[in-house]
């Protein structure tokens, strides 16, 4: 039986990141010499593909992405309160950044692929993304270590979101045609994608073999990390149901910016806790090749 554009997709995901794992440090030394450049560029440029099909006109908010942004924000901190007695502040304060961190650059992509409504999604990239640069300080001053700023969160948000976004709109308006040949060929924002998906494994492996923690905090971490990761998609799928877009509700509130997470955990938080967002990485990218796999035996 032939398998459709779909199921190789779900496929292909996986081996991303095997692939990633098993090459952590040819990938690491490949990084280093791109000057870490290369995957916020990969990201950008699969936005830019995937924004080029979204209109401006159609994008407004919707009181979905209030109760998202609430999901987020409070939910980080409960989850915090509730794992603190329980598991420690080194658990607590990972479990509080796989709640807080916003809305994954390839969230869009993916919940495009799924069938979501793209302008809904990209809407609440942009806001969400925002609003996390304008919160997080305080939440990261409250809960951690140390002081963040604005500028420092947006200074990591701008160039691989909000420049995609601008870029695009600015090409559907002086050349809608090639807006329109590049927004027909949509798919190469998912295979820019598993490139980045390679090199952010490889990240991942590495920082996880090179952390020196107690194994059994890790292993916590890790846990916590799948509980949290699961319930968000859950929870997610169960706000966009409300609004008629169960993907866009379930990827937009489980699909984490993760990177941005493993920076804020490592400068902010007690660095051992970003073996929770590194972890979410995992889980996520396995809950969205299952959705693909899903899709594809539907369609």
């Amino acid at each position: 039986m032939a398998l459709s554009k779909q199921n190789i997709r779900s496929i292909v995901m996986p081996i991303a990141m095997v692939t990633g794992a098993l090459l952590c440090r040819p990938l690491g030394v490949i990084e280093e010499a791109t000057g870490h450049m290369l995957t916020p560029l990969l990201i950008a440029a699969m936005l830019f593909v995937t924004f080029c099909r979204v209109d401006i006109k159609a994008m407004r908010p919707r009181l979905i992405h209030l109760w998202m942004l609430l999901v987020q924000f409070l939910g980080s901190i409960i989850v915090y309160y509730a794992t603190l007695p329980l598991l420690g502040e080194c658990v607590a304060q990972g479990a509080m950044i796989c709640v807080m961190a916003p809305i994954a650059m390839a969230a869009v992509v993916i919940g495009g692929m799924l069938g979501a409504d793209i302008n809904t999604m990209a809407t609440y990239s942009l806001i969400c993304n925002i609003v996390t640069a304008i919160i997080a300080p305080f939440l990261l001053h409250a809960f951690g270590n140390g002081s963040c700023t604005f500028a420092e969160i947006a200074g990591r948000v701008v160039p691989t979101l909000v420049a995609p976004f601008v870029a695009a709109q600015l090409l559907r308006w002086a050349w809608p045609k090639g807006a329109g040949f590049i927004a027909a060929r949509s798919s190469l924002s998912f295979y820019l994608w598993i490139i980045s998906l390679v090199l952010v494994l490889g990240r991942t492996t590495a920082f996880i073999l090179d952390t020196e923690a107690d194994p059994f905090i890790e292993v916590e971490l890790a846990i916590v990390a799948l509980v949290l990761c699961l319930l968000q998609f859950s929870i997610g799928r169960l706000l966009g149901s409300m609004y008629g877009d169960r993907v866009a509700g379930g990827q937009s509130v489980g699909q984490k910016n993760t990177i941005l997470a493993v920076w804020m955990s490592l400068n902010f938080l007690n660095p051992i806790s970003s073996v929770a967002p590194t972890a979410y990485i995992v889980w996520q990218n396995l809950v969205n090749s299952y959705q693909i796999y899903r899709a594809g035996k539907r369609g």
